[in-house]
């Protein structure tokens, strides 16, 4: 299964989950909306002394306090919401802030901006349907507020009148905001979400190449801890085999019992000879050893994969082996072969303080508005037809996040004349591709 796959499996199977907010986060937001719509409404009848229908605000208030009353005792604090039900809960909100300022004055009060808090949140973190369903209530809502009867609280003998052209004026602002901030909260909250799968993912796929470069250690491991039990079976097998040998009925059992502890013996000394033999040439790796490893996979393609060496390999970097550096260059090979016409061109130099690699294919290149935009997670893949080259999706992303984290510096474009070919230029600093580091 690809890194892809792998992804939009863990999407299906967890990305419900990632955008379900906690009940307490909303019962504490709710809240805080009590206290301060209370002390709101005390204020502006008991200090200020303006005419207001402080039964029909309490009652409202109380509504909003006896609900969260009821949440905070029926669910636990670790309970999270479902998109049904949070979007009930925050209908819930709008309905009970949009009662309270049709009693207070509708859009003349000062304070009717805040009927876009429950929308806003939604966006920041519900999935887009439901939001745009609360977004839609949360309009009819303000429109309704036009065609309050009652006044906005104010002195007594002065009458506040707001014109008509006005009460307009402040339903498109309302309105507008509205509609920016929903809008500003969704992409924020949905490009962290998808920046924190794509790095879950890098983590996952770090972790296997370690684990694989890890296997060689297990095997040797292994291949010691049967070593014992495998001898005294040898040991007993020969006995069995001198005192057996002329009995017909056995002879063929025991020969055929030594013969296998013999196959055992072989197979496990070559799993031991991983971690002996070779285990200086898999720890260490010459810069001309880590390019071959990581062509090799692909040359049985139609693709011709050249390789430039601008400097000789005596006394090239020999740095230990880097899961990170492996997958990122591999997948970036991959790409190029799998987008080229037929030659991708592999350009290696190194000096005393760098070491550069290029990929270059001879493809259709990069789309310029793609190349402001690469390397972000979730991004569509090159099309092989009609349509010039785009981003390289979850892949990409991955092995630009594990070959900066080695140190790398990345740079993409195209190559040739007319903006087609497209070329990835990593360069490290040198001292990163040595063994001591």
């Amino acid at each position: 299964m690809s890194i892809a796959d792998r992804s939009s499996l863990r999407h299906a199977q967890f990305g419900d989950t990632s955008r379900r907010i906690r009940l307490q986060t909303l019962v504490r937001l709710r809240w805080l909306a009590v206290a301060g719509q209370t002390v709101t409404v005390l204020i502006v009848w008991q200090f200020l002394h303006f005419p207001l229908p402080i039964m029909g605000a309490l009652i409202l208030i109380a509504a909003l306090a006896a609900a969260n009353l009821f949440l905070s005792y029926r669910f636990g604090p670790t309970h999270r919401l479902d998109p049904a039900a949070a979007f009930a809960l925050l209908g819930f909100d709008l309905l009970q802030m949009a009662g309270l300022l049709f009693i207070t004055g509708g859009l003349a009060n000062p304070f009717a901006p805040l009927i876009c808090v429950p929308v806003i949140i939604s966006f920041a973190s519900q999935p887009l349907v439901p939001s745009l369903a609360l977004l839609v209530f949360a309009v009819l809502c303000t429109t309704i507020l036009v065609f309050t009867p009652y006044p906005v609280p104010w002195y007594a003998d002065h009458a506040l009148t707001v014109e008509p052209v006005m009460q307009l004026g402040v339903w498109c602002a309302i309105a507008s905001m509205m509609s920016f901030a929903a809008f500003y909260a969704y992409r924020v909250s949905h490009e962290a979400t998808q920046l924190a799968d794509a790095l879950a993912a890098t983590e996952l796929v770090l972790e296997r190449e370690k684990h694989l470069s890890q296997l060689d250690g297990l095997a040797a491991a292994a291949a010691h801890e049967l070593g014992t039990p495998l001898a005294t079976i040898t040991v007993v097998a020969k006995e069995m085999q001198r005192e057996l040998g002329n009995d017909e009925r056995y002879a063929e059992d025991v020969a055929l019992l030594r013969s296998q502890s013999e196959r055992c013996r072989d197979i496990l000394r070559r799993l031991t000879s991983l971690s002996t033999d070779d285990e200086e040439h898999m720890r260490r790796l010459p810069l001309s050893s880590l390019i071959e490893e990581v062509t090799a996979p692909h040359r049985q393609f139609d693709i011709s994969i050249k390789l430039v060496e601008k400097t000789p390999r005596h006394g090239e970097p020999v740095g230990n082996r880097n899961a990170g550096i492996l997958y990122g260059l591999g997948n970036l090979i991959e790409n190029a072969v799998d987008y080229a016409h037929s030659t991708v061109t592999l350009t290696v130099e190194h000096d005393a303080e760098k070491v550069a690699v290029t990929i270059e294919d001879d493809g259709q290149g990069f789309a310029p508005d793609v190349l402001l935009r690469i390397g972000e997670p979730y991004m569509s893949s090159r099309p092989t037809s009609q349509d010039r080259a785009g981003g390289l999706g979850l892949g990409l992303f991955i092995a630009k996040t594990l070959l900066e984290r080695s140190g790398a510096t990345l740079r993409f474009g195209n190559w040739q004349a007319d903006g087609s070919g497209a070329r990835v230029q990593i360069e490290w600093p040198r001292w990163r591709m040595e063994a001591d580091q």
